[in-house]
């Protein structure tokens, strides 16, 4: 396999601090932080066990990603909510992508280092350089707290090209701003059979 090589990070943030001309309850910083690494598989056909690359990667992009974040945030503790993603290069594999970060090497050790105990939640894509990936979020601890559930997106000019792959990190200090549509523990129990018959379809 080929040897893969970081040719960039990059952290991008936004913290918003109105919403509608309101402003928020608790303003929330939202970062992504990516590393371009080379695709170690590309020109190499179909290779049926990605296992020794992902094991010799992935952990350090985990750590690499984690401190971007942490230091953007103020901390590990200023970590709230948590998300991954990875943007193949078009000559390369979804899989690809999809084994850096969903195997233990790189999810075990982004949820220790953040201390979260959540899965984490995730998309991925096979793309040209610039186009834009949202990531999704979602608390560490508790997933279900749906406060917490929001995105950030990232886009990288000049990457990835075709033989390379983003590997990104997300985090986020807080929930959505002035979020309130209650919780799991507030719902009251929703059954179809329980509503309407002449429910409005909106077409």
């Amino acid at each position: 396999m080929a040897e893969a090589r970081l040719r960039k990070v990059v952290t991008v943030a936004d913290e918003l601090l109105l919403e509608l001309g309101r402003p928020v309850a608790a303003p929330v910083r939202r970062v992504a932080a990516a590393a371009v690494i080379s695709n170690p598989w590309a020109g190499g056909g179909f290779v049926a066990d990605l296992g020794p690359e992902v094991e010799r990667i992935a952990p350090g992009l985990a750590r690499l990603l984690t401190d971007r974040i942490s230091e953007a945030l103020g901390g590990v503790d200023r970590i709230e909510s948590f998300g991954k993603a990875a943007i193949v290069g078009l000559d390369g594999e979804i899989e690809h992508g999809g084994a850096l970060i969903h195997t233990p090497f790189f999810g075990n050790v982004f949820r220790e280092l953040t201390e979260g105990t959540s899965i984490i939640v995730f998309s991925d894509d096979r793309l040209p350089a610039g186009e834009p990936l949202t990531v999704p979020l979602w608390h560490k601890t508790a997933a279900a707290t749906r406060s917490h559930y929001q995105t950030c997106q990232i886009r990288i000019p000049d990457a990835p090209r075709p033989d390379e792959i983003v590997v990104i990190a997300a985090g986020a200090s807080g929930p959505r701003p002035n979020a309130r549509i209650g919780d799991r523990a507030t719902d009251p129990l929703i059954r179809l059979a329980d509503l309407d018959d002449d429910l409005e379809t909106v077409t």
